[in-house]
């Protein structure tokens, strides 16, 4: 399907369902907001019985989604946050919506599963906070360490970094051979070739990720012994590794929106962890999915990074404990009955396709 199909579902498609999702659902929307929208359509008779139908188009931006209704279906018996919130639109935020929508009800699909669908991207969004709370206030030089970074020299029973310890020797580490020790990890004899013919040096070069051995003739005196942190350095490369890749991929608006209000995580993520967490509590609570938020100017303040870190996530993790508490608590059914959603859904498509 192309873009303009989803710019106009109403005259391009078959569509039960299309309402505004995101911010203008949840009464969040403010000028910056941007509109996105989501829907259910149906695929065609002959599309559905030839297995030729699409579960989902979208735009390039996914600003616009819209699911064929046995996918959407599907995600709402797995307690799918985002379809539940579709389903249970407002209103006010509803464009259209096919009669035949009358036979999915909410409450139908409220079940204990939904404390780990929306509980568990609660945590993840957690996770991640404190991970870009890393990333902002310890950022990581473009230049990547090299081995010898992680290597130190054993002398006198004292451990030397390995540039501190050529510094003071006048050494270079081309002139420098490694020789294993049996019987040991990571402990190598270090002996100096004056000559510049048999030493290989510590490492291969700035790309190495390990270190060089060489290959030393008899009657050679051993000068020290060098430990090189193998462990530590590839733990300190994979850190790099995702730490350039982060920079890579991030939004920069967002970014930037962190760097303005100077908490150091990601405000507008956290701003719908909270908002999730409190919609999963009152599912359990009060048995209803309310996408339409009460408490807008408090989610904004989160959203606009007035709170610190830490105070936001001690109310993260405040809502998940009570959270939890509920839902231990809760007379909601396990799961959905998918014998009865089946017979629904296939009555549906009778009475579209009929």
């Amino acid at each position: 399907m192309t873009s303009d199909v989803v710019r106009e579902p109403h005259k391009r498609m078959n569509l039960l369902l299309n309402a505004q999702s995101g911010s203008h659902a949840y009464g969040l929307a403010t000028e910056t907001s941007d509109e996105d929208f989501r829907g259910v359509f149906f695929a065609s008779k002959t599309d559905f019985y030839a297995g030729n139908a699409r579960e989902q188009i979208a735009d390039a931006t996914n600003d616009r989604v819209y699911y064929e209704l046995g996918r959407f279906v599907e995600l709402l018996t797995k307690a799918n946050p985002t379809a539940l919130e579709l389903l249970a639109t407002p209103t006010e935020s509803v464009l259209y919506r096919h009669p035949i929508m009358d036979h999915l009800r909410i409450e139908d699909f409220l079940t204990k599963a939904c404390k780990n669908t929306f509980a568990g991207y609660a945590t993840t969004q957690i996770r991640k906070a404190r991970g870009l709370n890393k990333k902002v206030h310890n950022p990581m030089p473009k230049e990547r360490k090299t081995v010898e970074d992680f290597c130190y020299v054993l002398v006198g029973g004292k451990s030397t970094l390995l540039q501190d310890w050529r510094s003071k020797t006048g050494l270079v580490s081309r002139d420098l051979a490694l020789v294993n020790i049996d019987h040991t990890r990571g402990i190598y004899a270090i002996y100096h070739d004056p000559t510049g013919t048999w030493a290989q040096g510590i490492s291969s070069g700035s790309a190495a990720n390990d270190v060089r051995l060489s290959s030393v003739p008899k009657g050679q005196n051993c000068l020290a012994y060098l430990s090189f942190n193998h462990d530590g350095y590839s733990v300190y490369c994979r850190k790099h590794r995702e730490y350039w890749q982060w920079v890579a991929d991030r939004n920069d608006a967002r970014y930037q929106s962190t760097l303005n209000h100077g908490q150091g995580y990601d405000a507008k993520n956290m701003m719908h962890t909270i908002r999730l967490l409190d919609m999963a509590t009152e599912i359990f609570r009060d048995g209803q999915l309310n996408v339409r938020r009460p408490d807008r100017d408090f989610l904004l303040r989160v959203k606009a990074g007035e709170f610190p870190l830490d105070t936001v996530l001690d109310m993260a993790e405040t809502r998940l404990a009570t959270l939890e508490e509920y839902a231990a608590a809760s007379s909601l059914p396990a799961a959905v009955d998918k014998e009865s959603v089946a017979a629904m859904l296939v009555g549906m498509r009778g009475e579209l396709y009929g």
